[in-house]
């Protein structure tokens, strides 16, 4: 894996990873986003043909979605905005390898469930590419251990395990050379990238369109970053925000600061600071206050995997989110694909939580904040109960989570 930036750090985990890029370096937003080098890197997702749905869709570079685009495939690598270095630092790190993709996922330079599974599946890519044989059974037994090593990454982010599941289906039932299978590996990869950044707007219209009608400009309050950088782009719950200040329906955002890894704070406020739209960060703790001030007219968060019945798990601190906004009358929305939801479990209860390294709480930079003896947990999840949610929002439409099943009807249509 290869640094793009400024001034980066040796921020990476292990020793045996790739070389310095040769790209050119770019490190701040407001020049990088307007760069020839962002609009050619940004080309390869915006032709894709489909060649397994027999139809060539093409997303038209004159009219782009929006301008984060955290997972790019260029020059036969991908590039990953570094969600680490931001606010400070716009910079990417390059992919070669799906050790390195493995290793970007777990240490959340990639994050946000949408965009891990568009990552895991040029991880796949990735290390189809490295297998070197001719063998069709032995490539395919090789490409399993690939698949179960991207799976280890983040337990609780279905789309991980959807994209990877869809990649191996594509590796069996793809006829030909070995050859052929990771050229078609490689166009279903584009493929799963081009739909997200079609649901995702999907999802912030029919968003839009389940907003409170009244007054007629909404402040929307969110959790952690569901946005552009973590999806393909435009975003789940910040897709519902872009739509809404697109139609002028958005007098302001506010965003929790998402404690411990603060990605309110950090990657909620900037999305919407690169787009102008208004935006007021929150301690987490704020939000009951704001509620009983009426300053919130609708609470809009994300998923990263949600049950059968409408429980649905997102960044710790949603629950807690639900508990007031139900307590207020305020309506509380999830916004998520298709993908994330997974009829396979029936309840919340079945959810894996992970727990990630408790230096996210008593840490913050090089700044300790506990004393010495202290013990912690740092579960990265909590489940919201169904019975708390208004709607869940796909790109399929706004369903009541007890409406779940029509969903799975269009899945399994």
């Amino acid at each position: 894996m290869s640094k793009i930036g400024r001034n980066f750090p040796n921020f990476l985990p292990t020793d045996d990873w790739a070389g310095p890029s040769s790209i050119a370096v770019k490190s701040a937003p407001s020049a990088l986003l307007q760069t020839d080098f962002a609009f050619a890197t940004l080309a390869a997702i915006f032709k894709v043909v489909c060649i397994m749905q027999n139809i060539e869709t093409i997303i038209s570079m004159n009219s782009p979605i929006n301008h984060v685009y955290p997972v790019i495939w260029h020059n036969n690598s991908v590039l990953l905005i570094d969600q680490t270095r931001l606010p400070g630092e716009y910079g990417f790190v390059e992919i070669h390898r799906s050790e390195d993709m493995a290793q970007a996922i777990k240490t959340m330079i990639v994050r946000g469930a949408p965009a891990i599974g568009v990552a895991a599946a040029y991880g796949m890519y990735l290390g189809a590419r490295e297998i070197e044989t001719n063998d069709t059974g032995k490539f395919l037994y090789h490409l399993e251990t690939v698949a179960e090593m991207l799976r280890s990454t983040r337990p609780t982010a279905v789309n991980l395990f959807w994209a990877i599941s869809r990649m191996m289906k594509t590796a069996y039932e793809t006829f030909g050379t070995v050859q052929d299978i990771k050229q078609t590996l490689l166009q279903t990869a584009q493929i799963i990238n081009a739909e997200d950044l079609q649901t995702c707007r999907a999802i912030g219209d029919n968003g839009l369109a389940v907003l409170p009608s009244t007054p007629e400009k909404l402040t929307i309050l969110t959790h952690c970053n569901a946005g552009a950088l973590a999806t393909a782009g435009y975003g789940t719950a910040l897709g519902v925000v872009r739509s809404a200040f697109r139609e002028e329906r958005l007098a302001r955002v506010f965003a929790d600061e998402t404690r411990p890894r603060l990605q309110g704070a950090k990657l909620t406020s900037w999305e919407c600071v690169q787009e102008g739209i208004p935006v007021t960060v929150i301690t987490d703790s704020m939000a009951a206050h704001c509620m009983k001030q009426n300053l919130i007219h609708a609470v809009v968060v994300g998923a990263d995997r949600i049950a059968a019945n409408g429980d649905t798990a997102n960044k710790i601190g949603t629950y807690s989110l639900a508990l007031v906004a139900k307590a207020h009358n305020i309506p509380f929305f999830v916004a998520a694909p298709l993908s994330t939801i997974d009829f396979s479990l029936p309840d919340g209860s079945q959810i894996p939580i992970e727990e990630r390294n408790p230096e996210e709480i008593y840490k913050i930079g090089d700044t300790m904040l506990t004393p010495d003896g202290v013990e912690f947990y740092n579960p990265a999840f909590d489940v919201t109960p169904a019975d708390l949610i208004v709607a869940i929002i796909t790109e399929h439409g706004a369903f009541a989570p007890g409406k779940l099943n029509q969903i799975q009807a269009v899945q399994m249509a």
